[in-house]
């Protein structure tokens, strides 16, 4: 069975990132991929999911994702949203919920997926944070619809970080460097200019994508002690992992996921 690298949150509570498994070199879809929205086969697609809600203990349809979009747009799962959900998923980056029985999962090849447990009210979350959605502040979109549906409130908050680039991989251009620093982030901290590998006398921007969720997160409440990032480099554990960046686009996604079994 492909491994899944778990994270320790709570006794009722699942929650991990796929891995690639035994043979991932074989190609860019191997050897464990549950999205759909990325060239794979739907017979592989299908297989893998049935394995994981196998492993889950759930059925098929308790396995929910979006298809995402790299936007702010958050979905609430409740009972009485269920009949209309496939429709609400589409053009979603980021999952609440507070029911049992439910797996919420966002699919990653770099971006950043975060896992947020509130243990006040039961609730729980599943973000995909790639550098636009963290430039748009989808981590904090989120907290404050948690806040609107369950009460939630951000020094509360448990969050942990998937694996997902490196700063020392996420090489970007002036635009993006840009955008970060239009919209208020602290470049200092999360960015640095480093050499080109392959043109050495070139400096290129570094985005610190686990350190600009961080602050964020951090300047509306979030308490340090309660943020967990796996500082596991997507770009550089392809092979444990997968990296679009390394395999290009047309290639398979970590799902990062988070299941209630009961309230505690």
């Amino acid at each position: 069975m492909t491994p899944l690298y778990n994270y320790n949150i709570a006794e009722h509570i699942v929650a991990f990132s796929t891995e690639r498994g035994q043979g991932a070199t074989n190609g860019p879809y191997s050897q464990f991929n549950v999205n759909e929205w990325c060239g794979d086969s739907m017979t592989h697609v299908t297989q893998c999911r049935a394995e994981l809600c196998h492993r889950l203990g759930i059925s098929a349809d308790r396995l929910i994702m979006p298809h995402q979009v790299h936007g702010t747009k958050v979905v609430t799962i409740s009972k009485s949203s269920w009949n209309s959900l496939s429709e609400k998923l589409e053009g979603a980056d980021a999952l609440i919920t507070d029911l049992s029985g439910i797996c919420i999962g966002v699919n990653t090849a770099d971006c950043v997926p975060l896992l947020m447990y509130d243990p006040a009210h039961e609730a729980i979350a599943a973000v995909h944070a790639g550098w636009r959605g963290t430039v748009k502040r989808i981590a904090v979109i989120t907290l404050a619809r948690m806040y609107e549906s369950y009460g939630t409130k951000p020094e509360d908050i448990r969050c942990w970080m998937g694996p997902s680039i490196g700063p020392d991989a996420f090489e970007v251009g002036d635009e993006v460097a840009e955008a970060f620093s239009d919209a208020g982030f602290p470049m200092p901290e999360i960015a640095i200019r480093l050499p080109n590998e392959d043109e050495p006398s070139v400096l290129r921007w570094h985005i610190n994508l686990w350190k600009a969720n961080v602050w964020q997160m951090q300047k509306c409440g979030v308490l340090p002690e309660n943020i967990f990032p796996t500082n596991i480099c997507s770009y550089t554990n392809h092979e444990r992992f997968f990296s679009a960046r390394r395999l290009g686009k047309q290639s398979g996604r970590t799902l990062t996921g988070i299941l209630k079994i009961h309230n505690s």
